[in-house]
């Protein structure tokens, strides 16, 4: 019988996750790897050196690791991905649907209109951030629902709550996103029982390689951009990706187990914060 004690103990719990490679994403897959996990990287082919260089490092460190180049928007790819992911390790326990991003066409600039919208670009980032964790969660979930348990977790954003200025595309798409995370849970629930549990973290602002140059100078000083974010934040700062790990670890473990349908907010206090 588990005890309290036991609640966060993910020791041994085979963890996936997509977009593994990038700065966020190499953090998380780092610390699951610490926290006794086996973990699985998915990221595109051209991150491969980056992706076998971390599982060098997880076992290293004496971790179960493996890198496996994929395509979220490719089925086919993805089921060949579970196939492996099921030699190796057996099982799939935690999905981190962690593949997403911006193109600079899909924003609408300060001196732009809706006119100037690229639509091509808009479409590849609405399908990127929507498709990109919806036929993950399909392939990957199948080993869930044999064996009635499995913890699936999306990546939202401070735009999954309300618009952002700019981020036309990716704003739409990251709202989509919580609306699929609601979704999806009661569907899991309902019909493959309440093992199944599917959240998401909302990260406030972080610097990454993403958004480094809209948030930042070349010379490395803020941005307008910046001063209005850390203005309207808390915390007054942005955030480091380690930061999300805690509440990630939570969902992904039985300390959450009642918890379903939820999109948690990291983010220095941005969203709840007004004048």
């Amino acid at each position: 019988m588990m005890t309290m004690n036991d609640l966060f103990d993910i020791k041994g719990r085979v963890a996936v996750m997509t977009g593994a490679c990038g700065v966020l994403g190499s953090t998380i897959v780092r610390y699951f790897a610490r926290q006794g996990c086996k973990v699985v990287l998915l990221d595109l082919e051209k991150a491969r050196e980056t992706g076998e260089g971390i599982v060098s490092e997880i076992k290293k460190d004496g971790g179960e690791a493996m890198f496996l180049s994929t395509n979220v928007l490719d089925e086919d790819i993805l089921r060949r991905n579970l196939d492996d992911i099921l030699k190796a390790y057996g099982s799939i326990d935690i999905l981190l649907n962690g593949a997403g991003g911006n193109m600079g066409p899909a924003n609408v600039g300060p001196e732009q209109t809706i006119f100037d919208m690229d639509i091509d670009a808009t479409r590849k980032v609405f399908e990127l951030n929507i498709m990109g964790a919806i036929l993950p969660t399909r392939v990957f979930t199948s080993a869930m629902v044999e064996r009635g348990k499995g913890s699936i977790i999306n990546f939202c954003s401070m735009s999954s709550f309300r618009p952002l200025t700019r981020v036309c595309g990716y704003g739409m798409a990251k709202s989509a996103l919580a609306s699929w995370t609601q979704w999806l849970s009661g569907e899991l629930a309902i019909k493959f029982g309440e093992g199944l549990r599917v959240n998401a973290i909302a990260p406030g602002f972080l610097l990454t390689n993403q958004n480094r140059s809209l948030l930042t100078n070349p010379d490395g000083s803020l941005t307008e951009r910046s001063r209005q974010i850390l203005g309207h934040t808390p915390f007054g700062r942005f955030l480091e990706p380690d930061e999300l790990c805690g509440a990630l670890h939570y969902l992904a473990s039985d300390a959450s187990k009642g918890v379903t349908g939820t999109v948690v907010a990291v983010d220095g206090g941005f969203n709840s914060f007004s004048i």
